[in-house]
């Protein structure tokens, strides 16, 4: 199982190219992937968002919210922040969905190296 973070879902559904939608398409073809609970929202939230893509993202499982995941979140985010690092609370949430399941996020955002380097996300 793997995961994926809004900003490679944006772009698959903008039809742009690269790595990280090449991997993520591979994951929906071999029905591997997992959405983080917050990606959702932030891909749905969209009101332009083509039905077609409404759909599919509906299909894709939903990684569940575990005991202690709130408090496993803050912590995670304080210590980045204590480092000086950036830890959007968006993405502090997504990272501790795929760390609580021990599967990689495929992303473009950057920002998720924070939480590799320091928290132990795996990135795709």
């Amino acid at each position: 199982m793997i995961a994926v973070d809004s900003s490679t879902l944006i772009a698959f559904i903008q039809g742009d190219g690269g790595a990280d939608v090449q991997l993520l398409e591979g994951s929906i073809d071999s029905n591997e992937l997992a959405l983080p609970p917050v990606v959702l929202v932030e891909v749905l939230s969209d009101a332009r968002l083509p039905s077609k893509h409404f759909a599919l993202i509906q299909a894709i499982p939903l990684l569940a919210i575990r005991d202690g995941y709130w408090v496993r979140a803050a912590q995670s985010r304080a210590k980045l922040l204590a480092r000086k690092l950036r830890a959007r609370l968006p993405d502090t949430l997504i990272a501790q969905s795929c760390m609580d399941y021990d599967i990689s996020l495929i992303a473009r955002n950057g920002d998720f190296h924070h939480f590799a380097k320091h928290c132990g996300l795996k990135l795709a």
